[in-house]
């Protein structure tokens, strides 16, 4: 892939970032929204995390030295739920035992503070081409269908476009993120509708049975009274 293309991908994704000085993470995060569609900027580890288990990120960007949780510790939570996200590690310190974590979790790049420009965007192209090559920017559904995870369009095999509400949407990237993984009722509940409180039986299952209708029965896996898994075959 061209140079040319992942720039114009990395103008495409969201950026996720987390620092907790005030004056720092405003600056980086002013450079980073030039650079790609949105930066979302937390100045804590435990903001990200609830974030990233709620939303879609493509790129994540995390300082070591973090209060309560560090940026070792975020990492090692977030690949517990992802092993391929790209994470970009910044520190004001070189040290090996970082060194070494950073390569255990599969760091794109361990980036000393502070960081110069040039660095930056070398860093990220190098993320947002991880993000293309592990499949993330396009996930096969099964034979006949894609879902293109920028545009969150499901494509057909010939590039036919098929229409999604914006809750067969949200369903669908809940179980895209968490492919081949059980997604609990109350995970659904939670994460498509505003007051789970109120959604009933009917409009649950009609839910699922929609996206199934339009992605096949057989992707979207029931477990009984535990919730569903869609099977991907990456």
């Amino acid at each position: 892939m061209k140079k040319q293309e992942i720039n114009e991908i990395l103008t495409s994704l969201t950026i996720a970032y987390v620092e907790d000085e005030k004056n720092i993470r405003e600056n980086m995060s002013k450079t980073l929204n030039l650079l790609c569609k949105n930066c979302i900027e937390f100045q804590s580890a435990e903001e990200l995390l609830d974030y990233f288990h709620k939303n879609s990120v493509h790129i994540i960007i995390t300082d070591i030295n973090l209060p309560n949780m560090n940026g070792i510790e975020l990492i090692k939570k977030i690949r517990e739920k992802d092993e391929k996200i790209p994470i970009i590690l910044l520190t004001a310190y070189i040290e090996t035992q970082y060194l070494f974590d950073a390569i255990k979790y599969k760091v794109v790049e361990y980036l000393p503070k502070p960081i110069d420009y040039e660095t930056l965007i070398q860093a990220l192209l190098k993320a947002t081409k991880d993000f293309v090559n592990n499949g993330s920017y396009i996930i096969k559904i099964n034979e006949k269908l894609f879902f293109n995870v920028l545009n969150k369009e499901l494509l057909t095999i010939d590039k036919e476009k098929i229409p999604l509400t914006p809750k067969e949407l949200k369903l669908l990237t809940l179980f895209i993120k968490n492919k081949n993984k059980i997604v609990t009722h109350e995970e659904i509940k939670n994460q498509i509708w505003e007051n789970s409180y109120e959604v009933t039986e009917s409009a649950f299952k009609n839910l699922i049975n929609k996206l199934r209708n339009k992605i096949s029965k057989d992707s979207i896996v029931n477990i009984s009274k535990i919730g569903y898994r869609l099977n991907i075959n990456d």
